[in-house]
């Protein structure tokens, strides 16, 4: 094994241009799938690990909603409905909220923005601690024509910035803007174009008092499904129809999240997998071309006393070592492309995406590099061993 691993060092290293461009194409191949891998796993992590923060977590609405799909609204709620959603064993805390879209005016400028109706009280229900100010403070109880904006309404919606106690008008009234939220993003990114008000001064724009969510906390994240179920089934009641509801918890956006990115990761695996076929193109051509150079090579070998299986080992030899160097730098691109992928999304969309390089992820890169590598080269290597020695020797 010495002298045919000494042997195909030789001939590999002899044949410098060829083969550098063999690696690259092995290398290409898998620093595309790794990186594409890696920063799948970033994304997903970063939308689904807000999520997970919030598994206690049930969102109700009233119509049709389900993930992927549009969402179709039948009505409000009320507040039989809400007292009904509290006498729900396992329910913790729940929270109530109105919104719509409304045209607001900022220093004759005017554009149409969703407004929600909530009370001060409800936003840690909703979203704890995860949600900041980046100035001034949220809304209180006793606030009346005071307003908390998202980042976006502050920054975007109009040419010239809106600041802490700056003045808007809301359905024709002025409301003071008491404070902005930090720039959100991610699942939460809703928020950063969104006005909120108390409920009492949202009934005054809106013209009506009905429920448009329920959010709802629960004791024991084990029991969310189970009492998801029992809300759509009493509030469905209540409004004597069928499939009025939508529970959601968010154990179960979770879970359809992942089955969404496992789809797309495929898909672009897929994609990027053609440059592996390509390259196995490349390490084939590469081993036939060596074969044919040196057929009277193997014809001595063969003549001086080299089996078959000597000569196959030499040539399979050659190509799962051209695919394991390529597979090792095809690990160390990915993972550069995955961070300059990451490092780019950042940059355009003002949102950092990890990129998360898994171990096994590099390790099945090497191998699939390997196996490429290999069978490839087994065809040419089979050629190499079949020939006959007083023809090989003949050849020019």
């Amino acid at each position: 094994m010495k002298d045919i691993f000494l042997l195909a060092y030789r001939d590999i290293k002899e044949r410098k241009a060829r083969t550098s461009l063999t690696l690259l194409g092995i290398a290409v191949g898998i620093a595309a799938v790794i990186a594409l891998m890696s920063v799948g796993y970033g994304f997903q992590q970063s939308v689904t690990g807000e999520l997970v923060e919030m598994a206690d977590l049930i969102m109700v609405l009233p119509g049709k909603a389900s993930l992927g799909s549009e969402y179709v609204e039948l009505g409000s709620f009320n507040e039989r409905d809400l007292k009904d959603v509290g006498r729900i064993g396992g329910v913790k805390e729940t929270a109530t909220g109105a919104s719509s879209m409304e045209e607001v005016e900022y220093r004759g400028e005017k554009t149409v923005v969703s407004i929600v109706g909530i009370e001060p009280r409800d936003v840690g229900v909703v979203f704890g601690d995860m949600v900041k100010t980046e100035e001034g403070r949220f809304l209180r109880d006793n606030d009346h024509k005071a307003c908390l904006i998202g980042h976006s309404i502050a920054k975007d919606y109009f040419d010239e910035e809106i600041r802490v106690n700056d003045r808007l008008k809301i359905g024709g009234s002025k409301f003071r803007v008491v404070g902005i939220l930090e720039k959100q993003g991610g699942f939460k990114s809703e928020l950063d174009s969104e006005i909120r008000v108390t409920r009492r001064d949202a009934k005054s724009i809106l013209g009506n008092d009905g429920i448009s969510w329920i959010f709802v906390r629960v004791r024991n994240i084990g029991e969310a499904e189970e009492i998801a179920d029992e809300i759509e089934e009493r509030i469905d009641e209540n409004h004597k129809l069928d499939d009025f509801t939508s529970a959601m918890t968010m154990g179960s956006v979770i879970d359809q999240l992942k089955t969404i990115f496992t789809l797309l990761q495929a898909v672009l695996i897929a994609i990027a997998s053609i440059s592996l076929i390509v390259a196995s193109i490349g390490i084939m051509n590469t081993m036939l071309m060596s074969v044919m150079e040196r057929t009277h090579e193997v014809g001595i070998m063969k003549a001086i006393g080299a089996k078959n299986r000597n000569v196959l080992s030499l040539f399979l030899l050659e190509s799962g070592m051209l695919s394991v160097v390529g597979g090792v730098l095809g690990c160390v691109l990915g993972v550069t492309g995955a961070n300059v992928i990451s490092i780019g999304i950042g940059a355009a969309l003002g949102e950092g995406i990890p990129a998360i390089v898994r171990p096994e992820v590099l390790l099945g890169g090497i191998l699939v590099a390997v196996l490429v590598g290999v069978l490839s080269g087994l065809y040419p290597a089979r050629k190499a061993s079949r020939m006959s020695p007083v023809e090989a020797v003949r050849y020019e």
